[in-house]
């Protein structure tokens, strides 16, 4: 086991906006999606601090910060409760297999439990194999009965213009 006795998991604040930005883009780029990061740190300083609308970790090795969590809570018919949803989670690389991923997952898992969900979840890319098996290693389980349907940009307008008309 490495020795983790210098990470430390911290609530970010908004002067990280900047930093949790840079963690976006640099995990937008390993997931090969960096042309799609439209965020700006006015955006994330609003949705994150002001509406309050998602939380995010910082994770810091030695008082360095190598990573992040940014997560929101969501609800469950069936279950009746909340849920934790986990959006992104990022370990810059040079900091992966010291078991940082996993103190995160802890930590989110913590916050599930202590906030009353009755689910913690997230999304993966099909070809992303080493988080897949790292998720399998906690004991995740796929949902592949269920398929994912976005409307945004044009799409979304329209669908939203629609609800205007007489």
């Amino acid at each position: 086991m490495h020795n983790t006795q210098n990470f430390h998991i911290r609530e970010a604040t908004p002067a990280d906006v900047g930093l949790i930005l840079t963690f976006i883009k640099e995990l937008a780029e390993y997931e090969r999606m960096l042309d799609q990061v439209v965020a700006t740190e006015e955006l994330l300083h609003e949705w994150l601090f002001k509406r309050g609308i998602a939380r995010c970790l910082i994770a810091e090795e030695d008082g360095q910060p190598i990573g992040f969590a940014l997560y929101f809570f969501n609800f469950s018919t069936f279950v009746g409760r909340g849920g934790l949803y986990l959006e992104d989670l990022y370990i810059r690389p040079a900091f992966r297999g010291k078991g940082y991923g996993k103190r995160l997952f802890r930590r989110l898992a913590a916050i599930a439990k202590a906030e009353g969900c009755g689910r913690f979840e997230w999304w993966c890319l099909d070809w992303n194999t080493p988080s897949i098996n790292f998720y399998r290693s906690l004991g995740a389980v796929a949902m592949d009965e269920w398929t994912v349907y976005r409307l945004d940009g044009e799409t979304l307008e329209n669908l939203a213009h629609e609800d205007k008309m007489p």
